[in-house]
């Protein structure tokens, strides 16, 4: 699979790409617990039975699990910020049909069409990659990444105002008006990405893809009202390892996949994909137990009596924090590296959820919990980017983080759907009523802590990283880029980039393309026109490079696979110029 270029200019990106593509994922992860504070009156509200009213969350877990891969690879080949503002089309077009209905089934679509939003996370990761000079990745990739969890845990709050003094189809309208001004925002701020993958797309494996996961989902989030040993829990779990197996068996033969399951399959990006499932195991139980436990009346003994607004104000903090952790991580990372940052986070998480199980007797310890689960998930949360792209082709990154995505979504379906199991059996029931138990809550927290141990184990797993990736992501000033690049590149090429006068051009894109055609690393020139790719292994490459107002160039070089870096400069037009 080619990586190339297109042959429109590409605008220069201006200072509000990351904000822009950040309140993108904000906004989308909103859906995903904008209708916490209504949950329990849904059956109500859409006159029907409870086990029907959960469709209403169901769908859109599974559509945003299934459109996540799927835009991630439609974005690498049609262009990233076409599909981004798909997906918020799609998303806008969604809350309008749920705020116009009452009724079951054109809610279900209209949530169902809301998930699929979630393909915009991944798909702004890759714009940051495609469009940011090295020294600002790092901590734009983190923003955008922790998005999920920002839009999570400030919708609570704004959601629960909402309800408790609104109509509660003016959320659907809220969240209409937020992708409008999330697509007027791309549109006016975030150019298309040049880069773009050869090849077509793979709808049958698409439709494997989907099929298996659906199939792999729909028992683990409906499993606790069929019965988890019934026939239909078991056949749909036995019938999606049989479909996925058969996908990957395709996928392997095609010269174009949907996923490179060769390049998941690595130590980097398996092992990232694993510890990505416990992270997002350990976020959503916090989700799930601490709402709970604030609004139990304190008649309970144990409950601690808050509003609904009140409990989402004092779980706010959990999003917040993991806003402002983006630039702690970016320094850490630039210093550490992002394996590091992620054990680092992890460790945090599990320090604030064994804490936790002993602060749970006031409101400010909610507080605290939030605090602390926040700093530690917002670090875990920016490292996994870093971690896949600089373990994948850049022509693959849409995808690979569209998969990565998805394990997290996986993590925090298997979560809700065993936190949810867990709550339900340690519950008194009074009055035909099932009120959570202390117990409850704290053999919650103690299996996000058993998650985390096992995330921390898979990160252990995780091979170092070659010093030029980690150089190409870490670098978190212009004064810590400028230096790093005079040491960068321990067996790669690097050079200039110069215009027919000899000038340096600046921002040029530098592909490099392996002997079978394949896209084997990308960048940006410097200011200074200076660039510098890493080679996966010794042989012939070529190095092809083009910039705005001027002609592409593409120039063969070979390398030795050693340490020593190989000097080329590239003229645009022109030809390699000896360095």
């Amino acid at each position: 699979m080619t990586h190339t270029t297109t042959d429109q200019p590409a605008r220069r990106p201006s200072g509000a790409i990351v904000p822009v593509l950040a309140f993108a994922g904000i906004v989308v992860a909103v859906m995903q617990t904008l209708l916490v504070p209504v949950i329990k009156d849904l059956p109500t509200l859409l006159s029907t039975a409870p086990s029907n009213a959960t469709w209403v969350l169901t769908s859109t877990l599974l559509s945003g699990a299934v459109a996540t891969p799927i835009m991630g690879r439609l974005g690498d080949l049609f262009g990233k910020r076409r599909m981004l503002l798909t997906s918020l089309a799609v998303m806008v077009v969604g809350a309008l049909i749920s705020a116009l209905t009452s009724t079951l089934m054109p809610m279900i679509v209209g949530r169902a069409l809301q998930g699929f939003a979630m393909g915009a996370i991944p798909l702004g990761i890759g714009l940051m990659r495609d469009m940011l000079p090295r020294e600002k990745l790092g901590s734009a990739m983190a923003l955008m990444s922790s998005s999920i969890g920002v839009g999570g845990g400030l919708a609570l709050p704004a959601a629960a105002l909402v309800a408790q003094h609104a109509n509660w189809h003016a959320l659907f309208y809220g969240a209409a008006g937020l992708g409008v001004l999330s697509i007027a925002l791309t549109l006016l701020f975030v150019p298309e990405s040049p880069m773009r993958a050869e090849g077509t797309f793979d709808v049958l494996g698409a439709i494997g893809l989907s099929v298996g996961l659906v199939l792999f989902l729909l028992p683990i989030t409906k499993g606790s009202d069929w019965g988890w040993t019934s026939g239909t829990t078991l056949g749909l779990f036995a019938a999606s390892v049989v479909v996925l197996l058969l996908w990957g068996v395709m996928e392997l033969r095609l010269k174009a996949p949907l996923v490179d399951l060769r390049t998941t399959a690595r130590p980097a990006v398996l092992f990232t994909n694993l510890a990505s499932i416990m992270v997002g195991v350990s976020f959503y139980v916090v989700s799930l137990v601490l709402p709970q436990l604030l609004q139990l009346p304190k008649a309970t003994g144990y409950g601690l009596g808050q509003s609904m607004v009140t409990a989402g104000l004092l779980v706010a903090p959990l999003g917040l924090t993991m806003m402002f952790t983006a630039p702690v991580y970016a320094k850490l990372s630039a210093k550490y590296g992002p394996k590091v940052t992620l054990i680092l986070g992890m460790l945090i998480i599990a320090i604030g959820y064994g804490a936790g199980l002993g602060l749970m007797n006031a409101a400010w310890q909610s507080l605290v919990i939030a605090v602390v689960l926040g700093a530690g998930i917002g670090l875990a949360y920016s490292s996994l980017p870093a971690l896949i792209i600089g373990s994948v082709p850049a022509s693959e990154t849409g995808a690979a983080n569209g998969l990565n995505t998805l394990m997290r979504s996986i993590g925090t379906s298997v979560s809700s759907a065993v936190i949810g199991m867990v709550l339900a059996n340690t519950a008194n029931h009074v009055g035909g009523v099932a009120i959570p138990t202390m117990h409850g809550f704290r053999v919650s927290f103690l299996i996000a802590t058993g998650a985390v141990a096992v995330g921390l184990l898979m990160a252990l797993f995780l091979p170092r990283q070659r010093q030029a990736t980690k150089t190409q992501l870490r670098a978190s000033s212009e004064e810590e880029a400028a230096l790093e690049r005079a040491a960068e590149v321990l067996g790669g090429f690097r050079g200039l980039v110069l215009n027919a006068d000899g000038d340096p051009v600046a921002r040029a894109k530098v592909t490099l393309i392996d002997h079978r055609g394949r896209q084997a690393g990308a960048t940006l020139s410097a200011e200074d026109g200076s660039y510098a790719l890493a080679v996966p292994a010794e042989g012939a490459y070529v190095l092809a490079a083009k910039a705005a107002g001027h002609g592409p160039l593409a120039s063969s070089a070979t390398h030795s696979g050693d340490d020593r870096p190989v000097d080329v400069h590239l003229a645009l037009p022109g030809k390699t110029v000896p360095a």
